[in-house]
């Protein structure tokens, strides 16, 4: 009395389709519990880098787990993944990043895993890094110095020696 209609249909069923179906109806139960190892490997996209454009002044600090490009004014202390300094750019205060690219202006403690002055990067503070490089052309007022993990917020004075 009543058929389907054929409009919702996203393909014209054949005979062997026909035949397939109680197929797939008997195997739903264990396709459903693989769902969510197929989840779990689906890659995350990673998020665009913030950024900071020219007119922005920024008063306070600033924390994330992302990736910041910086063009304006920064007066604080910022954390992030990997922080791109421009070359308009100033920051005033530290910097701590995996990864940091200097090419405008730090008024700081700089520390990072791998840190890079480009030729415009001007630098006054310390740099505490894993690895550095420095172009030439580059100015930097302040001391260099190598640890194993630059990220940790122990001081970088050495310890006093007590006697006992």
């Amino acid at each position: 009395m009543f058929s389907k209609s054929k409009i919702n249909d996203p393909a014209p069923k054949t005979d062997a389709a026909k035949s397939a179906m109680p197929e797939r109806k008997a195997d739903a139960a264990p396709a459903e519990a693989s769902k969510p190892e197929f989840k779990a490997a689906a890659p995350k996209a990673k998020p665009p880098a913030s950024i900071l454009s020219t007119d922005l002044h920024i008063t306070g600090n600033i924390k994330t787990t992302g990736d910041i490009q910086v063009e304006g004014t920064i007066e604080g202390d910022i954390r992030a993944h990997l922080l791109t300094v421009g070359e308009s750019a100033t920051i005033k205060g530290e910097v701590i990043a995996d990864d940091v690219v200097i090419n405008g202006r730090i008024v700081g403690r700089v520390r990072g895993l791998k840190v890079r002055l480009t030729s415009t990067a001007r630098v006054e503070g310390d740099i505490i890094h894993k690895t550095i490089a420095i172009e030439s052309g580059a100015h930097f007022e302040g001391s260099v110095q190598r640890q194993d993990d630059p990220l940790s917020a122990k001081s970088s004075a050495p310890k006093p020696k007590t006697e006992g």
